[in-house]
């Protein structure tokens, strides 16, 4: 028996899917990004709908210039842990910007978005306690579970009472109760009820640790996510969230009023053993989070953008979330349709995400899109047009 032998079922699909639409969908190339909406893929000039840079800031001219300027004076990397020579003196700036964007006392910044919630979430909550996830949570969410050790209890995606119905269950059991959720889902865009979620946690006693990763920058006032959104930031214990998204470039945080954030970096195996990031990527954060302060008319734009993109899909008969957000999941019957539609899209200029079961919810293949502040109204019609003609030229069977 190879040890590669547990990897044959997954070879045989990714040869279908290739044989079925003549492309790897899993490793498309961006040759070239010619500006945050349009990139060359396949030789060709391509619409970007399916890059998460929802404001457009991975271009941004001050976190490109920001970048430059901090590899020179000090070079490409720190080649070292947080908690050994890994951290410089803009790691300590950068953690003091985001916790004072978020109006919080304590910021740990990890090396990835996806460690932050692996970390976080499996320091926090470990054997003998409790942790509470939303049916429809991350990999990541449900990675750092494993690593952690914590008994795991899932709820109906998005519904308070069914949370709040379990922690009844376990309120006189020892541990610590940590429910987790996500300001919106990446999957299909839907937003969470921050505030009926809040409340359970008041009435409950638990702790609550959110996942802003896709609503950092794109909800609330300011920008801080579906916690200001909802007014209900003092009830949230941990914001996590990630720069790879709103920010365009890479890392992940978490913020809390609780000064013992600070003893979870000696607990916190994802943090304390792995090279912390590079300070060009630091200064290039720091910079992009001044853009994004500096220009709330991009969250408008989104929003605006978001609204004119889901509307025009649903006018095609397709079905995507109820909840319009920057993530619009086109749900899709089979994974056949799924693997021709996407495909017809990237020969005719558009570029969207397949994701296909077990990675999606109630197990239907969908086309998830992602809209951008930058994107124009023009760029909105034409993937609309785009959609529409590709499902002309579907089969009938399919």
């Amino acid at each position: 028996m190879s040890i590669f032998d547990k990897f044959r079922g997954v070879e045989q699909r990714l040869a279908e899917l290739q044989a079925e639409g003549g492309r790897n969908p899993f490793s498309v190339v961006i040759e070239r990004p010619l500006s945050s909406t349009v990139g060359i893929i396949e030789g060709r000039e391509t619409l970007l709908f399916g890059t998460n840079n929802y404001l457009g800031l991975s271009q941004s001219p001050r976190a490109i210039e920001a970048a430059v300027e901090a590899v020179k004076a000090r070079g490409v990397g720190t080649t070292g842990s947080r908690i050994a020579n890994g951290t410089q003196s803009l790691h300590e700036q950068l953690e003091q910007r985001i916790a004072g964007f978020f109006q919080q006392k304590h910021c740990m910044v990890f090396s990835t978005g996806y460690q932050a919630n692996l970390g976080m979430i499996s320091t926090l909550a470990g054997k003998g306690d409790y942790l509470l996830l939303d049916a429809d949570s991350h990999a990541s969410i449900y990675d750092a579970s494993r690593l952690g050790h914590a008994q795991v209890i899932r709820f109906r995606h998005n519904d308070p009472d069914d949370l709040h119905k379990r922690l009844n269950r376990i309120k006189d059991e020892p541990g610590a109760k940590l429910v987790v959720v996500e300001g919106i889902y990446s999957m299909t865009g839907n937003v969470v009820p921050m505030a009926e979620m809040a409340a359970v946690k008041r009435e409950t006693g638990s702790t609550l640790l959110v996942d802003e990763a896709h609503s950092f920058g794109v909800l609330g006032p300011n920008g801080r996510g579906v916690a200001e959104a909802a007014g209900v930031e003092d009830d949230v214990d941990f914001i996590v969230g990630t720069f790879s998204k709103s920010l365009g470039t890479v890392g992940g945080y978490c913020v809390s009023r609780h000064p013992e954030l600070e003893l979870v970096r000696l607990h916190c195996r994802p943090y304390m053993f792995t090279a912390s990031l590079p300070p060009e990527v630091i200064a290039a954060t720091m910079a992009a989070l001044d853009d994004m302060e500096a220009q709330p008319e991009l969250r408008t734009r989104l929003m605006e953008n978001a609204e004119r993109f889901h509307t025009g899909l649903n006018k095609l008969g397709l079905t995507t979330g109820k909840t319009v957000s920057p993530v619009v999941g086109v749900v899709l019957e089979t994974i056949p349709e799924a693997i021709m539609l996407w495909n017809t899209l990237l020969s005719l200029g558009l570029y969207v995400n397949l994701s296909l079961p077990p990675a999606t919810p109630d197990h239907h293949p969908l086309l998830r899109c992602s809209v951008m502040a930058t994107h124009t109204s023009g760029q909105i019609d034409r993937a609309v047009e785009i959609f529409g003609e590709a499902m002309t030229r579907l089969p009938a069977s399919a």
